[in-house]
């Protein structure tokens, strides 16, 4: 029977310990990223922050998005037409602020947006709605009065 040293099999599949000491680079970045960005909320914090501290939430989604479910409560404004609607959310400049979207990009962008224009308490949710749906929380399908 031969033994094989650690050494030995480095070196014969060098290329596999490259991945897998890559992938777990990118792990922990990743992993460290999220953890430094304290506006991202999972959806069990982002309920929490609902009921304790009853934010103003927004659906960045188009209003056809909108229409076919979105949180309880929520305001709907399209994130292209976000900077122009800034001046309309100006009493909420020191509370906090609920974005979400489809998966999560358009709100992570926005959250960026608000906090330069001088909003202090802005959150998004991690993975959007689908991530919400997927933690079987309610959303709401009724038609909103125009």
């Amino acid at each position: 029977m031969q033994t094989v040293t650690l050494a030995d099999f480095l070196q014969q599949n060098w290329f596999w310990a490259a991945l897998a000491v890559g992938s777990g680079v990118f792990l922990l970045f990743d992993m460290l990223r999220a953890r430094a960005d304290t506006s991202l909320l999972t959806p069990t914090q982002a309920t929490l922050l609902i009921n304790r501290e009853e934010p103003l939430v927004i659906d960045l989604r188009t209003q056809g998005e909108f229409d076919k479910g979105r949180l309880n409560d929520a305001r709907n404004i399209a994130q292209a037409d976000l900077s122009a609607r800034l001046s309309d959310l100006q009493n909420y400049k020191t509370r906090p602020i609920l974005l979400y979207c489809a998966t999560g990009m358009r709100s992570a962008a926005s959250v960026k947006l608000m906090r330069e224009a001088g909003f202090e308490k802005v959150f998004h949710l991690q993975g959007g709605l689908m991530e919400w749906e997927k933690a079987n929380l309610p959303v709401t399908r009724k038609r909103t009065k125009k």
